[in-house]
């Protein structure tokens, strides 16, 4: 360090300043800290991120969930700091939120842009996505957008779809299509699934979700190439590509990677129809192994036990040894938290599930208002059950904001699925959820219900909880 030469007989204050002055030059030199060293001494990863089924979401029991969050949870506990993720509306304020230092990584689905964002570097690429165009089982299937004609091609504005029709058009100057400032590719799939436009385009990950709820969807063809989806952070510190480079690498040597994919985009089983030949199989062969289980669980808890049986067939099929890629586990399918509030030490103790799942269910169907009538109050918990209770709620409020019963199935069965989409779960207090899903847990409980019903006799309703 270079000494400071300051006359004795100048002022105390001007050597002061003069030192102070010194000194802030002499730092200006020193190497900032990089951002993992940054992270470390704030004891939190900063996140930013979007509300949805790619990226970040609340799942039934209002524990975070989505391949975004799961990645940036491993990174998070990998640095032994906690993590702070923060949904936002665009991605123009995603990269706003790097470039100020309020985030220091983005985990958003992002897609690595064709020209470089200001400020803004990305990381490696961990997925790889292809643009699909999407047509209805049934339709007219085109082997190239030449072939759709004057039919309806729909897609959202301002997205990496509109750039590929543009780049199209080139070489079919007749070539139309609508862009909708008002929607999502989810909203597209789920109008091409009702027949309400005939098609759209929509990225493979897209199209792996919307097909699990809607198998009438079809692949008409791929555009050329494939783009990548990776992190993005400030440019400010180089060195931080490398750090997410060797991040991604561990995670996809260990197989990390692969399974995170695969449990968010892997396309599940069909469900099997109430009736089937497989649910009168295991009526007699697994069944009777756990029948008495299900009417004491029944009993302790003032259930019907037909009911309780109908929801373990529906989550496993009445196997005790059944995982779900999202953490449940046993026969009624409970997860860690849920088995440790309800006093389930084995999950895949059959009868400790059975029980487990009763008082789970008790607990459910007790946060629904008690003067909803039944049997509206039973299919409330039912819904509850298999997404939580947050996101009913939710959809309760949606329906009497738009003049709908609130107290009715009937009528609040049409508003879960609205909390798919951005502008509808933006309005609500717990956000994103895959509102299908209970809509069809419900109709299969029921139907597995009557068959039991119709199996043992009609005895008491199923629905008389008190």
């Amino acid at each position: 360090m270079r000494n400071l030469n300051i006359p004795k007989n100048w002022p105390r204050w001007t050597k002061l300043t003069i030192a102070v002055s010194a000194l802030v030059l002499l730092s200006s030199y020193a190497p900032l800290p990089g951002l993992i060293a940054q992270i470390k001494t704030l004891g939190e990863l900063r996140v930013a991120t979007r509300t949805g089924p790619l990226a970040f979401y609340q799942g039934p029991n209002g524990a975070p969930e989505g391949p975004e969050y799961e990645l940036a949870q491993r990174f998070a506990d990998e640095l032994g700091v906690k993590l702070r993720i923060t949904p936002m509306r665009s991605y123009a304020e995603i990269y706003a939120a790097l470039t100020s230092g309020q985030a220091h990584i983005a985990a958003a689905g992002l897609k690595i842009p064709m020209q470089s964002v200001p400020g803004v570097e990305f990381g490696p690429a961990y997925q790889r996505v292809r643009e699909h165009l999407i047509y209805r089982r049934g339709a007219i299937r085109p082997n190239s957008l030449s072939d759709i004609g004057d039919a309806d091609l729909e897609i959202a504005a301002g997205s990496s779809q509109a750039k590929t029709l543009e780049e199209a058009r080139n070489s079919d100057p007749d070539l139309v299509w609508v862009e909708n400032a008002s929607t999502n590719s989810q909203v597209l799939l789920d109008a091409v699934a009702d027949g309400t436009i005939d098609y759209t385009i929509a990225d493979s990950t897209e199209f792996a979700l919307a097909h699990d709820v809607h198998p009438d969807l079809r692949i008409a063809f791929d555009f050329p190439g494939s783009r990548p989806l990776a992190w993005a952070a400030s440019n400010r510190d180089p060195g931080f590509a490398r750090d997410m480079m060797q991040y991604f690498s561990r995670l996809k040597a260990g197989g990390e990677l692969a399974a995170i994919v695969n449990r968010y985009y892997g396309r599940s089983e069909d469900p099997e129809l109430a009736g089937g030949p497989g649910f009168m199989r295991h009526l007699q062969s697994r069944l009777p192994l756990y029948q008495q289980w299900f009417v004491e669980a029944a009993e302790q808890s003032s259930q019907d036990w037909r009911l309780l049986a109908a929801i373990g067939y529906q989550e496993s099929k009445w196997n005790p040894k059944a995982s779900s890629s999202a953490g449940a586990h046993g026969l009624m399918q409970l997860t860690v938290e849920t088995a440790s509030e309800t006093k389930v030490t084995d999950l895949s103790d059959a009868r400790q599930s059975i029980f487990g799942g009763a008082r789970y269910f008790r607990q459910v169907y007790e946060k629904i208002p008690a003067h909803v009538p039944e049997p509206d109050r039973t299919w409330f918990a039912l819904a509850a059950y298999n997404i939580g209770y947050g996101h009913v709620e939710d959809a309760r409020v949606l329906a009497q904001k738009a003049g709908r019963d609130p107290d009715s199935w009937r009528e609040v069965r049409d508003f879960l699925p609205l909390l798919e989409q951005e502008r509808w779960y933006t309005q609500t207090e717990n956000g994103y959820a895959r509102g299908r899903e209970p809509v069809r847990y419900v109709e299969n409980v029921r139907s597995y219900r009557d068959l039991l019903e119709w199996a043992w006799g009609d005895g008491p309703n199923p629905a008389t909880l008190n």
